[in-house]
Parts: structure tokens; sequence; C-alpha cells
């Protein structure tokens, strides 16, 4: 798909995306309703059969050069630093290990693609979209399929100890199909153009389907909207994230490149949808996961702003 054909179809998928959160909220209001079962339905085709195919999609083609690493670093930077700042305060204040699991998970991947790719190409154009794919796909993705899942194994209410997490790893359908798609890509093998558009037809129900099991779990009961693991989350993800980018790679990058400003951007993007649903999969406060991604997006509409603001 060429960069050009990125902001009419990400503009139609967000609006369809959207009105299936909606949907999904709705039909969780029906008391017949299998609610629960088919918000396991989705978030098992998302699993094992989306996420794979976004794998075989965007992996293979992916070449780095010295030069792009910057601003794919900046995703691996912010989710490990979640990692430190809610570690640490998880064991300081001794919380619950699903608690500062889903903190890591979900406030440590940004919404760089259904989110991310409309919002550059609205605010910088064509020109900022190739920075913003390559944060999403060497940084994004890739966390999802290998730390993130660390994570989710490490603190969710399975075994922990380290040999069975690697196992659980290694049984999990992303990476499996991460690790073909970079064995693709180092042997120069190509994708069939046929099996391509059958791919392509699957990762474009990626959105739609993950914000329709989203809308089925989310609960906006004042519970998890006055706690402070929500404003931690949020603060962390919308606030903090994007200030220590900023801060940091301004002594990397030029700050009036439209690098330095995608990349401080794409940090400042909602919780990823992803993280969320991984850390729903792995038992990790799916309530507060499905919040933080589900008002996320709506709130990250005014320190988007902001920050836009103070990029010049």
């Amino acid at each position: 798909m060429e960069i050009n054909s990125f902001p009419l179809l990400l503009g139609m998928s967000a609006w369809i995306a959207i009105a299936f959160l909606f949907l999904g909220f709705f039909l969780q209001q029906q008391r017949h309703f299998p609610k629960e079962k088919v918000a396991q339905g989705g978030q098992a085709l998302l699993i094992y059969l989306v996420l794979p195919a976004l794998a075989l999609i965007y992996i293979p083609p992916l070449k780095l050069g010295t030069a792009l690493l910057l601003p794919i670093s900046a995703a691996w930077f912010t989710f490990i630093l979640s990692w430190v700042v809610f570690g640490l305060l998880g064991k300081i204040f001794a919380w619950q290990k699903e608690v500062t699991g889903c903190l890591i998970l979900v406030a440590g991947l940004a919404n760089t693609s259904f989110l991310g790719f409309p919002v550059v190409e609205a605010l910088y154009g064509n020109q900022g979209l190739p920075t913003a794919l390559l944060i999403d796909q060497g940084g994004s993705f890739l966390l999802v399929a290998t730390f993130s899942l660390w994570v989710g194994a490490r603190y969710g209410k399975t075994n922990s100890e380290n040999r069975k997490i690697i196992g659980t790893i290694f049984r999990f359908p992303p990476f499996l199909f991460l690790l073909g798609s970079i064995g693709l890509s180092l042997t120069n093998i190509q994708v069939p153009n046929f099996m391509h558009s059958i791919l392509q037809g699957i990762s474009m129900t990626m959105a739609p389907l993950a914000l329709g099991v989203i809308g089925l779990r989310i609960s906006l009961d004042k519970e998890w909207i006055q706690s402070r693991f929500f404003w931690y989350g949020l603060g962390f993800r919308l606030v903090l994230a994007p200030l220590c980018v900023w801060v940091i790679y301004s002594q990397l990058l030029p700050t009036t490149s439209i690098e330095f400003k995608v990349t401080v951007l794409e940090s400042a993007m909602a919780p990823m949808i992803t993280g969320s649903l991984l850390a729903m999969e792995f038992g990790l406060q799916p309530r507060l996961a499905a919040l933080l991604s589900g008002l996320g997006i709506p709130l990250s509409a005014i320190t988007l702003g902001l920050w836009y603001w103070l990029l010049g």
C-alpha cells in the first residue's frame, strides 16, 4: 500500500472502528446478549489471526539503517521507562502484580498506528508518515510481539518462573509469526501476492474488532475512573512519556525536523489497543486495561493539541 493512500483509508477505518466501540458498549448493556463469549471470541481472533497477519505484512519489508533507528528507539525507550517507573512504584507501594503489569503493558505502548497515522498526516502531511510508519512497525509492533509478552506472562495470573515465561512466549502465535517474518526478511523471500491480499483483508479488521472488544469490556464505573491507577497510566502515556522523549531526543535530533516532531507526537498517543487486549489475555486487570485505551483515545485529543502547539 502506498503512503499516499493511507490518509483516506485510515480516516474511513477510524470512523468505522469508533462505531464498533459504541456498538460494543451498546451490546454490553443488553441483558441477554452473551457479551463475555463474544468478547473472548473477538479477542481470540485478534491474538491468533490478526496479529500474525500483521507480522507477515509489515516485518519482512522492514529494512533498518542507523539513520532510522532514533525514531524507532523512542517506542522502546518509553516502554522500558514504563517498566522501570511502574515496576519500582509497584514494589515500593506493594501494588497487586496484576495492576503493576497492566500499567507497564498498557501505558508503555502508544497507539502509533490506528490513532497515530491519521493524526500525523493531518498535522504534518504525508512527509510525516514514513517516520510514523517506522516507529509503529519497528517499535510498537515489535514490542507487542516480544517484551510485552514477557510482561504479560511475568505479571499475569499464570506461573511466573522464567523458564515457564519463555515457554509461554514461544507458544504465542504472534511471536512465532514474528520469528517467521524476520526469517523471510533475512532471506529476501517475498510473501506471494495472492496471500498478501488475504493478509491485508485480515489486517483491516484489527481496529474495528479490537475496539468492539474494548466496547464490550469497558466499564464507566466511578471506581476505576476515580482510581489513581487510571490517572497514573494516562498521566504517564500522555504527559510523562512525550516529555522525556522531548528532553532526550532534542539532544539527538534537530528540534525543527519533521522526524523529531513526529517522534515526540507519536510518543504522546493514547494507550495502544493491542496492549490492552494483551493485558486482558493475561488477566492483568481487564477493566482497567479497557478503560485506559477506551477513554484514553478521546482524552488524548486535548493533550495532543497541546504537544502540537509546543512543538511549533
